[in-house]
């Protein structure tokens, strides 16, 4: 098919796979967009990004401007939660390629008459387009083109910015060019900001060898508020199978006192829409939801797609498991760990579209409950394309909804399950410790395509995870992992109070936890206090002053002479708050070094004064160069400075 349009849109960016997965956004933020456009010959060209609420009818329209070499610029703010549409749009704009010729005409002495004359076929449509105001002026150039008398006044009104101005503000868009139309998701701030704890509602019970209940949990509130904790999350919460239950430490022969894993869900107490007895009522579950809210604490569920032999579902739906020729089915398997008390789901179940609807209506019965966020177990077990339509269900009916994935996994497997839809990803963090390993890794999410799409949530532990550098670590090296987590990236959670009380025994050779909580209650003094508690709670407080730390990816490292320091410089959108955080690297010994600062990105010019302030300590410190000594010891192992220019 013939096509007269002559501008050509190529590499809007940004997009994903083509368009083929929407790029993510939170409320008030900007998105940036850049295309190539440009046009056979030498005509000028006018382009504009267009973009609408998936709830508006019109679009709205944001003028793009010429970098370099056929590259344009714009961008727009997204204000309201959902889809947002936006696409690029391209013309030859005659207006403006008539005012360019004889503009240069003119210029060169010639006499322009007849182009004056061409001008009034462009002035006559935009009559009727115009206010009143401009009408008059454009009915003035008209008479002046015409008159020979007026030439004079004709050329200097044809190269006036007037005119100018009224071309830009109404082109003529005359075999306008689009790309493809391509999409952004908008979700609430937290999906950007959020910092989390996570313990064991079992656990909470003021009496040792006490299982735990809600009520003991809503005693705890306070405590996590304080500590600045915005997420509380706890491990599933549901009745817990016998069959197959583990035992301490995560033996397969269970005792008759032994409460088993949280996560082999089900038993004939009841499966994901029951909670465990022992725990309470979902009227008392219900209160701790609303309790925590009035603290400004959002609960965040386990929603584990898995089942305990003795789960409902088995009885009811074995068509939703794969049974072996003896009548059995595998027990779960994530090598080298073994969960003999779960029984996989069969995703390619004949039945799977039931199976889908009970999954979704159990998401649905919580969020009905007050919950509206999610901690995934083990996504990238099950089908890419039933997340990405259980996630869409979900976000079309509730957008508030926040899904976290927990896929400790293969690059490329992480980067699916977020385009496929997941608000927040766990990271490679928790075993990224050197200074190069660290720059390499956030340089990879913040400056490459992942940063418009995957939100990293870094964690230092998990009850899964007791990495080897935490084992038997020092107070400076669990001070040190918290800063990195806690200003590096703006979603942040930990394990506690496991955590911030240095628990840390290993079983020998592995990164897990000695007689792990995940097979027993533990008892803890869960209002001790300490120094990581201290920190912690005030570099918390640090994050939801400042916003240069509640976003992830405006971020730059500096240049630090010791590669046991390192230095990065971070700020908000409009720069009105930047810090420079200075972490070392080392936890036994003292660290000195020189820090060259980001003076071009400051906008400050070599030799102007600047002043910083340790948001920790309140020390000030004023620096006149562009190279400044550091000196870190493990008993505070990192500045986080607001600056001051």
């Amino acid at each position: 098919m013939q096509n007269q349009k002559r501008v050509v849109i190529d590499y809007v960016s940004p997009q994903i796979n083509g368009g083929d997965f929407f790029i993510k956004r939170v409320v008030g933020e900007i998105i940036n967009i850049d295309a190539h456009v440009l046009v056979d010959g030498h005509d000028v060209i006018s382009a504009s990004v267009l973009y609408k609420h998936e709830k508006e009818r019109k679009w709205s329209e944001a003028r793009m401007h010429l970098v370099v070499n056929d590259e344009w610029k714009s961008s727009f703010h997204v204000e309201k939660q959902g889809f947002y549409s936006y696409k690029v749009q391209g013309w030859v704009d005659y207006g403006l390629n008539w005012q360019h010729g004889i503009e240069r005409k003119i210029d060169d002495g010639q006499h322009v008459k007849s182009e004056l004359l061409e001008g009034i076929s462009l002035l006559k449509p935009l009559i009727k387009k115009v206010t009143k105001e401009e009408q008059d002026y454009l009915e003035y150039c008209i008479a002046s083109f015409k008159d020979e008398a007026k030439y004079d006044l004709a050329i200097k009104e044809a190269k006036s910015s007037e005119l100018y101005d009224i071309f830009v503000k109404y082109p003529e868009k005359h075999l306008a060019n689009e790309s493809k139309e391509l999409q952004v998701y908008v979700d609430r701030k937290k999906a950007r900001f959020s910092t989390w704890y996570e313990f064991f509602p079992r656990s909470a019970s003021e009496i040792e060898g006490q299982h735990g209940t809600f009520k003991d949990c809503e005693r705890l509130l306070p405590r996590i508020a304080e500590m600045g904790f915005d997420t509380l999350y706890f491990p599933p919460v549901h009745p817990i199978g016998y069959v197959n239950r583990k035992g301490r430490n995560n033996t397969t022969k269970a005792q008759s006192d032994d409460v088993g894993s949280a996560w082999g869900i089900g038993s004939p107490e009841g499966g994901h829409k029951d909670i465990h007895p022992k725990l309470g009522t979902i009227k008392d579950f219900k209160s701790l939801v609303k309790t925590a809210k009035e603290q400004g604490i959002e609960i965040a569920m386990d929603y584990a797609l898995q089942a305990a032999p003795d789960h409902p579902w088995v009885k009811e739906h074995p068509e939703w498991f794969k049974w072996r020729p003896d009548g059995t089915v595998q027990y779960a398997e994530n090598p080298p760990k073994k969960y003999q008390d779960i029984l996989p789901i069969y995703w390619e179940s004949k039945d799977y579209k039931n199976l889908w609807n009970e999954c979704l209506d159990t998401l649905l019965y919580w969020i009905d409950c007050g919950i509206t966020i999610f901690r995934v177990d083990n996504p990238h077990t099950k089908p890419y394309y039933f997340w990405e339509w259980i996630i869409a269900e979900v976000k079309q009916k509730h957008p508030d909804v926040i899904f976290l994935a927990e896929a400790f996994t293969k690059p490329k497997v992480m980067q699916q399950l977020a385009k496929r839809g997941y608000t927040q990803s766990y990271t490679y963090f928790t075993w990224r410790n050197s200074k190069h390993e660290l720059m390499e890794y956030l340089t990879e999410l913040t400056q490459t395509e992942q940063r418009e799409y995957m939100r990293p949530n870094f964690w230092p532990n998990t009850p899964d995870i007791n990495p080897y550098h935490l084992q038997g670590a020092n107070e400076s090296k669990y001070l040190q992992r918290y800063v990195l987590a806690a200003t590096l990236s703006s979603n942040i959670g930990i394990y506690g109070p496991v955590f911030e009380q240095m628990i840390d025994e290993a079983i020998p050779g592995k990164e897990e936890y000695f007689m792990s909580e995940k097979f027993e209650v533990k008892h803890y003094n869960w209002f001790k206090q300490n120094k990581l508690t201290t920190i912690i709670s005030r570099i918390n407080q640090i994050r939801h002053q400042h916003e240069a730390l509640q976003q992830t990816n405006n971020i730059k490292f500096c240049h630090v002479e010791n590669d046991n320091l390192m230095a990065y410089y971070k700020w908000n959108d409009d720069r009105s708050d930047e810090l420079l955080i200075i972490v070392s690297l080392e936890h036994h010994y003292s660290q000195q070094g020189t820090v060259q600062i980001p003076l071009s990105d400051l906008g400050i010019d070599p030799g102007h004064q600047i002043n910083v302030m340790d948001l920790i300590t309140g020390s000030n410190y004023n620096w006149h160069s562009e190279w400044n000594f550091i000196e870190l010891h493990p008993t505070l192992p990192f500045h986080i400075f607001k600056i001051n220019k």
